[in-house]
């Protein structure tokens, strides 16, 4: 067999195993926390790095609500690095350009159809240029609104309204995309949301309490239908 086929196929195996254990882990006495969160580093002057504890609060946040096992630290990953193999789960945030190179959307769309899955928080100013940037990704599938029915919205918590606003922005509604690759969810964009700032702990932003509620609430329904679709 091909190496890089059979690459691909442990890929396809790692992930399911690794992500049902996350929710199996809550059954033992103690297990050392071993899944992490990344946080995607890109190209383009795009401030990918514009978080402070957000992904630590959302980690502490699923392991008490959802009886998961997160390390609450998380790490940082390039998006053509074969290091992103690690992580079941990887965030993506930032005000302005993003740059993909041949090589790193090819990486990125192999990380995705082998069990990977990314979410995508505009912070303000991204929309322009992620669109293309995940175009060059995902080629042949465009991105689709995802309606209020989704069962992404209606995990654990439940948003009948689709995804919560955290910040004004241009004061428009959220709205969430996907991209499906042969019937499974890979990946979701949320834009005027910015639901990622109310997981940040209160002094970052001074977001009123309500609202980090709100936003790790759907940051738990993102991970547990993320983890177990």
């Amino acid at each position: 067999m091909n190496r890089n086929l059979l690459k691909m196929k442990l890929r396809k195996i790692t992930f399911p195993i690794i992500t049902a254990l996350v929710f199996a882990l809550s059954s033992f006495t103690y297990a050392p926390p071993t899944v992490q969160f990344a946080l995607l580093k890109y190209r383009g002057g795009g401030d990918w790095y514009s978080v402070v504890d957000a992904l630590q609060n959302l980690a502490a946040f699923c392991n008490d609500q959802l009886g998961t096992s997160i390390n609450e630290s998380y790490g940082t990953v390039e998006v053509g690095s074969a290091d992103i193999y690690s992580y079941p789960f990887v965030f993506m945030t930032g005000h302005g350009n993003v740059v993909f190179s041949d090589q790193e959307a090819e990486n990125l769309r192999n990380y995705l159809i082998a069990g990977g899955f990314l979410f995508i928080d505009d912070d303000y100013g991204m929309d322009p240029f992620v669109q293309p940037a995940l175009k060059k990704v995902f080629p042949e599938n465009s991105l689709v609104e995802l309606p209020f029915e989704h069962p992404i919205f209606h995990q654990k918590f439940q948003f009948e309204s689709g995804m919560p606003k955290a910040h004004e922005h241009d004061g428009k509604a959220p709205r969430t995309y996907g991209i499906f690759y042969e019937g499974r969810l890979v990946c979701v964009y949320a834009t005027e949301s910015n639901i990622s700032d109310g997981w940040e702990s209160q002094p970052v932003h001074k977001d009123p309490e309500a609202i980090r509620q709100v936003s790790l609430k759907m940051g738990a329904n993102i991970i547990q239908y993320a983890f177990r679709q």
